[in-house]
């Protein structure tokens, strides 16, 4: 997700037809403002995902951390099925608005995926300031333009020129529960960028009975060597890395309670009924969803 930029431009389903460039042509090229150079986070996580939307510097970044973090791809899955079972949950509880804010590149499962097949009423913003993000979103809801979903260029570290968006107001009510989601992307703001503060003020936009669904990267299930090792290969994209404790993660769910089984590491999030693989142990994050009171 990460980025300094934010950008207003808002797309629709129906207006999306003649953006799909990427999938079906070999002439695409990069949008100017996108410096391949550098690896993304966003592009980077398409990368452990199995995904072909990436560059050499986010494929060499990625297996560097890989040779670190040998469960990376893993934890990447796991986190696209807890992101999966969140959605689902929510919307079975009634929940009809969605802000995905640090979306990455859209793939399967997504969250407009997931909630349209419970809620073909929901309405989805998908949220990152990475152009490729946005220019793959264009693709996947020109070819699957099932319900309401608006994507917009902003950045999460500048949380009221998200909430008065045009693209964001147009399909969220603010006064009706949100489902705020903020799935594996807190961990890429650093702790001078007030990570605290931008959940606050996203918190306190939304009506009571709306949820927040997080995922977090954490230093409490690996090394302290492998924890440094880790943060020094994303210190060097375009998003450095910040591993935080479970305390540290818990404080981002102020004014909000915690549905069961309250903030667990991330395969643990209601898998009751879900066979684990054998090294789910060693995926390294938190994950939680809280309603607001």
């Amino acid at each position: 997700m990460q980025g300094d930029a934010v950008q207003g431009d808002a797309v629709q389903a129906d207006e999306l037809q003649a953006d799909w460039r990427w999938a079906n042509t070999d002439d695409w090229e990069p949008p100017s403002e996108l410096d391949t150079a550098i690896a993304h986070p966003a592009r980077m996580y398409d990368y452990y995902l199995g995904g072909k939307d990436n560059f050499p510097a986010d494929r060499e970044a990625a297996e560097r951390i890989i040779a670190t973090v040998p469960y990376a791809r893993l934890g990447a899955r796991l986190n696209r099925q807890f992101l999966g079972r969140a959605v689902t949950f929510a919307a079975e509880r009634g929940v009809r608005q969605f802000l995905d804010i640090g979306t990455g590149i859209p793939a399967v499962g997504s969250t407009s995926e997931v909630a349209h097949r419970v809620a073909p009423d929901a309405r989805v913003v998908y949220v990152d300031n990475d152009p490729i993000v946005l220019t793959h979103a264009r693709a996947l809801l020109a070819n699957h333009p099932a319900g309401y979903t608006t994507v917009i260029q902003a950045d999460l570290r500048e949380p009221a020129a998200i909430l008065d968006h045009p693209g964001v107001r147009a399909a969220i009510d603010l006064a009706q529960p949100v489902a705020l989601m903020l799935v594996a992307v807190l961990h890429f703001v650093r702790e001078e960028e007030n990570a605290a503060q931008v959940v606050a003020q996203l918190r306190d936009a939304l009506a009571p009975g709306s949820m927040l669904i997080l995922s977090h990267g954490s230093q409490d299930f690996i090394t302290p060597e492998t924890a440094e090792a880790t943060a020094g290969i994303y210190s060097k994209s375009s998003a450095p890395l910040v591993l935080r404790d479970r305390a540290q993660i818990a404080s981002f769910f102020d004014g909000f309670d915690l549905v069961e089984p309250g903030l667990v590491q991330l395969p643990l999030w209601r898998t009751d009924d879900v066979e684990l693989p054998a090294d789910w142990q060693h995926v390294s994050g938190y994950a939680g969803v809280g309603v607001k009171r």
